[in-house]
């Protein structure tokens, strides 16, 4: 019994016919690619051709109703009773001036002026500029003897006063004894050219000579397209002075098409004859990129077509096992992405609790150091309010001490007036002892409407003791119905740190003042505490807001953190005020105002 063929050596003569077609086919596509190529190239070169032929009528209508627009205007004004009374008489020169300028600016010239018969500028559109062309000498010009010869001229050439060329269009003033002298408009074509730039065609301007005038291209103007005949009188006509005319030939490469810095372009040419111009007008259009990308898109659309073709069948052939695998991959990555999704918010889920773990600490530790913030505020406050109720004590006793007496001796009503005074007495160190007991407990969290006033009143109170003895004069602006949004006890802890604070700093300090006033706005309302101590330093300004900085002796340098802390807390803020050059130290307690 014969072995059976093994698989792979039977399917070995179908594989390489399957090569073989394959590498026919890619030979008939290269080659359909490549005359693909050769014939859209040969269509990119037409449309080209047709392309600047249709825009030379366009700009050479452009280039003629320059020329023709300025034409008209020494026309007419060689007719203008001013400027033969200007010639003629000398009068009316500044006037003139300021009308030869209205023109210019309205028809677009460059320059108009007027030269008189001994070829002297009398008035132009710029006199009074220092590039003025009144007062220079023009008889050499060939536009001022021939227009004076023969009525009207023409001529392109550089400007002697400014440097610029331009074409020069002149006309011969008439007077009653003979010419008066000659108007000339200078054009620039500088907008032009530039027009021609942005279309991406170049655009040369070539006189009888094959000089090259106005162009798009600034690096031709003034070359010779081809070899001068006498290049000394093209210097003259052009007053050129002794700058040399190169040669920059044009290389035809075939009909309608040149060779321009070394790229193939398109062109067209036509004449100019306006004004008596014997000019050629010619365009060219850049060839190379539109034909290499019209055959490289060709070749490459044939190329991807055949290419499509071959492997059409191979695609075919593995398009089930292929869309099999991808559904299993598809299965596994589905899985491992559900997997991760799973796990990341896992994660999530436990750092949104961490972060509000972290938060509700944060939360807990500022109001604990809030409390004992106002705790310190009341050991440093405990001396004054002990002598506040010291007073009211020893009153009591010798209220209570005559009462017994009158009692004593049948007087029930004097008895029963001090016993009165005594109930006031108790009403006052009632008040003191709320007022300790307020600021002991821990604020609520809640905001609600309270009265500047108010707790401004509740801060002074608790400081009282300090104040009286160390002789500070408090001094309060008007006083203001304003409320805020704020919680009451947190408020005054906020006025007492600062009220606090001026205490020390103006321990020791001769007359010391503190300033209380309150400024409303249309949204908020502003509490300013300032002394007349020593001042902050620019140092210890720098720091002021940070924990645990302290410019005092004692003290955890916390009052001011926390004490800003609270502040946002309301929706508002506190704030050293910059130095104005005073005395001492101003902080500003900004909150939202209520109604």
């Amino acid at each position: 019994m014969d072995d059976p063929v093994p698989p792979a050596a039977s399917a070995a003569p179908s594989r390489r016919k399957v090569r073989l077609a394959l590498l026919l086919g890619l030979l008939a596509v290269i080659g359909l690619a490549l005359l693909a190529a050769r014939i859209a190239g040969e269509r990119a070169a037409a449309a080209e051709l047709g392309r600047v032929a249709a825009a030379l009528p366009l700009a050479s209508s452009a280039l003629t109703g320059v020329v023709e627009k300025q034409r008209v205007v020494p026309v007419v004004l060689a007719r203008d009773p001013e400027v033969r009374a200007a010639l003629a008489e000398g009068a009316g020169r500044a006037e003139l001036d300021a009308k030869l300028a209205a023109i210019a600016t309205e028809s677009g010239a460059s320059v108009i002026y007027v030269i008189g018969r001994d070829g002297v500028a009398i008035s132009a559109s710029n006199a009074g500029r220092p590039d003025s062309f009144v007062g220079a000498d023009y008889g050499f010009r060939a536009y001022f003897t021939r227009a004076l010869r023969e009525g009207a001229a023409a001529q392109y050439a550089l400007g002697t006063v400014s440097g610029r060329p331009g074409l020069y269009l002149s006309h011969r003033v008439e007077g009653p004894a003979g010419p008066l002298g000659v108007v000339v408009v200078k054009v620039e074509f500088d907008e032009l050219e530039a027009r021609w730039r942005e279309s991406g065609l170049v655009a040369l301007v070539i006189d009888e000579r094959g000089v090259v005038l106005a162009t798009s291209a600034p690096e031709r103007r003034f070359t010779a397209t081809r070899e001068l005949g006498d290049p000394a009188e093209a210097r003259r006509a052009l007053q050129l002075g002794a700058a040399p005319i190169p040669v920059v030939p044009i290389d035809w490469t075939g009909e309608g098409f040149a060779r321009l810095d070394g790229r193939i372009h398109a062109s067209a040419a036509g004449p100019v004859t306006e004004a008596g111009l014997r000019w050629r007008l010619m365009l060219f259009a850049p060839v190379a990129g539109g034909i290499a990308a019209a055959a490289w898109n060709a070749a490459l659309t044939t190329l991807l077509a055949g290419l499509l073709l071959v492997a059409g069948a191979y695609a075919l052939w593995r398009r089930r096992r292929r869309a099999a695998e991808r559904a299993r991959a598809l299965a596994e990555m589905n899985a491992e992405l559900e997997r991760r999704v799973a796990a990341r918010t896992e994660e999530l889920r436990a750092e949104i609790a961490e972060r509000e773990g972290a938060e509700n600490r944060a939360r807990r530790l500022r109001e604990e150091l809030a409390q004992a913030n106002r705790l310190s505020i009341l050991g440093q406050i405990a001396a004054g309010v002990a002598h506040e109720i010291n007073q009211p004590l020893a009153a009591i006793r010798a209220y209570a001490d005559t009462g017994a007496r009158f009692a004593a001796l049948g007087n029930a009503e004097e008895a029963r007036g001090n016993f009165g005074a005594i109930a006031k007495v108790t009403e006052r160190i009632g008040a003191i002892t709320a007022q300790l007991r307020g600021f002991a407990r821990r604020g609520a969290a809640e905001e609600r409407r309270v009265g500047v006033e108010e707790a401004i009143e509740g801060a002074l109170a608790l400081l009282s003791g300090r104040i009286r003895e160390a002789g500070v004069e408090i001094r309060r602006g008007p006083l203001s119905g304003a409320a805020v949004r704020a919680g009451r006890i947190r408020l005054e802890q906020i006025l007492v740190n600062l009220l606090g604070n001026a205490l020390d700093a103006l321990r020791g300090r001769e007359a010391p003042q503190i300033r209380i006033a309150v400024a409303e706005g249309p949204e908020t309302v502003s509490i300013s505490i300032r002394d007349n101590g020593p001042g902050i330093g620019a140092a210890a300004r720098e720091t002021l807001f940070l924990p645990f900085n302290t410019t005092k002796e004692t003290g955890l340098g916390l009052g001011l953190v926390i004490s800003g802390d609270l502040a946002r807390e309301f929706g508002g803020e506190l704030r050293l005020d910059p130095e104005d050059g005073t005395l001492g130290a101003s902080f500003t307690l900004e909150l939202r105002r209520v109604e």
